[in-house]
């Protein structure tokens, strides 16, 4: 298993993430996700850290905290030193019922933090980050509550998830200011059927040396290989019972068809490929992979172990490129005047 610096820090994390929205009961949409227990969740935490995954990844809105408390038992049960994994979990979605049991405010994170510690059995949290965007706290409120967690030693490192990237540049503009704790990674949606993130948020991770965690990355189970254009209802996942995340089946098929025939050549799963193309892309750096069975996480580890070439990635680019929108087709047009102005080497 191959490792990663976590954005602009020291932290070294595997390049797949155990993902632990599986474990623990609830209700509601993601209940068809959800659904192991602690002996379930054991082993597969045992697979896990045995085939060299040090990250793992939970929420405390996953099946309302029951998954923090078996991350944490997992972890006790099978007798791991805590330097032998990173820990990270999140915060924002609702808690409790008052308005003030949800959001990015000081008032819940200072809260919701002392619950997640309590519920993993731990001391302190390697990487919190924040779930989702607050339309209603100021982000310098948030950016200083989180530097005081860091100060404090209840956690290590500060991230988000599914934010745009003028937030996520604007709270380290604050950060910087002021002298706290900057956001070192954004979790978020990327799949080779899905690269919307490259417009925007690739561009600006690169030059704010933020880390990439990749959330999803089999689109909901669509790029496993159980689906095909022919007849989408031969697929009996995830996504036949929760529809999630939002996909353009047109571009997702396509890339399936290209992914097929390469999967074939390499005596590999298609769900392999669509891992391994995610490994191949420099901004990248951990994939989470969640499962219900053993089985499903070895076939997504294996995936470390594909390699793809340059006609292979070709294909797949060419079968999942973003059409050209505004402003981006209109750096093409303009940037050509400073051709040749400095030499590509010290670009």
């Amino acid at each position: 298993m191959r490792t990663n610096r976590l954005g602009n820090t020291g932290l070294i994390v595997s390049e797949l993430a155990l993902g632990t929205m599986t474990f623990g009961q609830t209700e509601g949409r993601f209940a068809a996700i959800a659904g192991l227990g602690q002996r379930e969740a054991d082993a597969l935490v045992r697979a896990a850290t045995d085939a060299g995954i040090n990250f793992i990844d939970t929420a405390d809105v996953y099946s309302e905290g029951k998954s923090e408390e078996i991350t944490g038992q997992a972890l006790r049960n099978l007798g791991l030193r805590r330097d032998e994994v990173v820990i990270a979990t999140k915060a924002l979605g609702a808690m409790g019922p008052s308005q003030n049991s949800r959001g990015a405010s000081r008032y819940h994170i200072m809260d919701a933090v002392e619950a997640s510690l309590k519920r993993l059995q731990l001391d302190h949290i390697d990487l919190y980050q924040i779930h989702g965007i607050d339309p209603v706290t100021p982000v310098e409120e948030t950016v200083r509550a989180l530097d005081n967690l860091v100060q404090r030693g209840l956690v290590r490192y500060v991230g988000v998830s599914n934010w745009p990237a003028w937030q996520i540049s604007k709270a380290i503009g604050v950060a910087d200011r002021w002298g706290l704790a900057r956001f070192e990674s954004l979790q978020a949606y990327y799949t080779v059927a899905g690269r919307d993130l490259e417009r925007e948020l690739v561009p600006m991770m690169q030059a704010e040396k933020i880390g990439l965690m990749v959330w999803s990355p089999l689109a909901g189970g669509l790029l496993s290989g159980k689906y095909s254009r022919e007849d989408e209802s031969k697929g009996d996942g995830r996504r036949a019972s929760f529809d999630f995340p939002p996909v353009d089946r047109d571009r997702a098929y396509a890339v399936i068809d290209a992914m097929k025939p390469i999967a074939e050549a390499k005596g590999v799963s298609v769900a392999q490929i669509a891992i391994a193309w995610l490994l191949h892309q420099r901004v990248v750096t951990s994939v989470i992979v969640g499962a219900k069975r053993e089985d499903q996480l070895r076939d997504n580890i294996a995936a470390t172990e594909v390699s793809l070439g340059e006609n292979d990635l070709k294909a797949l680019d060419e079968a999942s490129k973003l059409p050209p929108e505004y402003p981006g087709w209109m750096f093409g047009v303009q940037g050509a005047y400073r051709d040749g102005a400095v030499s590509p080497r010290r670009r």
